[in-house]
């Protein structure tokens, strides 16, 4: 089928290249427009974007894909379908009807569950055991279109939200073609999402990246993992704002007062609502990330300070 692709992040480049591996045409890509990035601030490429640059293949980065300019190309590429994995704008109806097939995107949850921006982080917040990437056919709707397929993926007890997402791009980029050579081969069936089990799934904020020490110690361990790497946990200590990387809860620990530390010869130890949770990474503001350890060495940490 001739195809244009429809994405922005790093996470939509495995379908990139299992789309370019299976015989395909890839005619264009549409992607977010150049962004402003590092110190500089200077204009760069989408992950996407800079893919297709490298492969020689069109690049189109509407502001927005209602642009009578867009349109006018998009129907001239004439593609049989539009794939989409993580675009992050929304389609208008009038660019959906141009595909033949029309515009199928590959979404990170199992539909109904998670609709929205941040399917990955919320299951992982919210402790589900099982996840996985649908294929549906994008409308107007907020991820309500019928589905072609899913694959599923259990969450590990240690997984980030970066370890989840990773995993299912290379799985769902399997699942994505394997859809596309269903429309082609006239088998492919979409069925309705079920009416029950909706969720939504809206972008988490640096705000709820926030750590809540008088959370439960299992609550404390899901959100930063969920935040990880964003939009990246992170609390306050003496007054500065510190970034964590993951934490395990400690079985019959001391008990120690949500948010106070206890550094330990080989650990240091933080209270929550229920038991401590042992700290990992700790990257303090303008330094480095280090060892807990290290982190709690160098700032000379008291007895009973905490992290608030």
């Amino acid at each position: 089928m001739r195809l244009v692709f429809a994405g922005t992040p790093a996470v939509a480049v495995p379908a990139l290249d299992a789309i370019a591996a299976s015989g395909h045409e890839l005619l264009a890509v549409v992607t977010r427009p150049d962004a402003p990035a590092g110190r500089g601030r200077g204009l760069v490429r989408s992950p996407v974007g800079a893919w297709a640059d490298a492969h020689g293949v069109e690049v189109l980065t509407p502001a927005k894909p209602r642009e009578p300019e867009f349109l006018d190309r998009l129907r001239e590429l004439a593609p049989d379908c539009v794939p989409v994995v993580a675009y992050g704008a929304l389609v208008p109806p009038v660019a959906l009807e141009i595909p033949r097939y029309g515009w199928i995107n590959l979404h990170f949850s199992l539909l109904p569950a998670w609709r929205g921006a941040a399917p990955v982080q919320h299951a992982v917040l919210h402790g589900d055991q099982l996840t996985g990437a649908s294929v549906f056919q994008l409308e107007a709707g907020l991820d309500t279109g019928p589905v072609y397929g899913t694959v599923t993926d259990e969450i590990r007890p240690t997984d980030t939200s970066g370890d989840l997402l990773e995993r299912l791009a290379h799985a769902g980029a399997g699942l994505l073609v394997a859809v596309l050579d269903a429309l082609a081969a006239g088998t492919a069936r979409a069925e309705p999402q079920p009416a029950d089990g909706v969720t939504l799934a809206p972008k988490l904020t640096v705000e709820d990246a926030r750590v809540r020490w008088t959370d439960p110690a299992f609550a404390v361990d899901r959100r930063i993992r969920a935040c990880t790497p964003a939009p990246g946990p992170w609390t306050t200590f003496r007054g500065d704002r510190v970034k964590l990387g993951p934490v395990s809860p400690v079985a019959n620990g001391p008990e120690l007062k949500p948010g106070e530390l206890l550094v330990e010869k080989s650990r240091v130890l933080a209270g929550t609502a229920t038991g401590p949770v042992q700290l990992g990474e700790v990257r303090a503001a303008g330094k480095k990330a280090m060892s807990a350890s290290d982190w709690a060495r160098g700032a000379r940490v008291s007895a009973g300070e905490v992290l608030a």
